[in-house]
């Protein structure tokens, strides 16, 4: 987690750090392979060059951020989760629990379906 606690250390409401860091960590150990990176103030996974996965702080919500392909496959289960979604980012409100299995099967999908990619975005 070194990669991660400058970011980590921005974050100034305790709870959205603790939350943070409980989900970073998560990846971290679930997915060990992937790469840690820090890039547009935003802290996320990479597999072989290709972005995976980021997050962002927000004052409600820890944003994820699976790329639009990622919202488009989980939309049905994201609605069904209740959760709050964009095109581009899925909100994980900070004071409900963390809905981990969502999570992984968006991980999952990424490194799935970005096996073959030569870019850090899809096309």
């Amino acid at each position: 987690m070194e990669t991660f606690a400058e970011f980590l250390e921005t974050i100034e409401n305790p709870q959205h750090q603790s939350r943070t860091k409980e989900v970073l960590d998560w990846v971290s150990n679930q997915y060990s392979h992937l790469v840690q990176r820090v890039a547009w103030h935003q802290p996320m996974f990479t597999d072989h060059g290709t972005f995976i996965i980021g997050f962002s702080v927000a004052k409600h919500h820890l944003a994820v951020t699976p790329e639009k392909a990622g919202i488009d496959h989980f939309k049905n289960e994201i609605e069904n989760t209740g959760l709050s979604y964009s095109s581009m980012i899925v909100r994980l409100p900070w004071d409900h629990p963390i809905d981990f299995k969502l999570l992984s099967k968006m991980i999952e999908f990424n490194i799935e379906d970005k096996k073959d990619c030569d870019t850090f975005w899809r096309k």
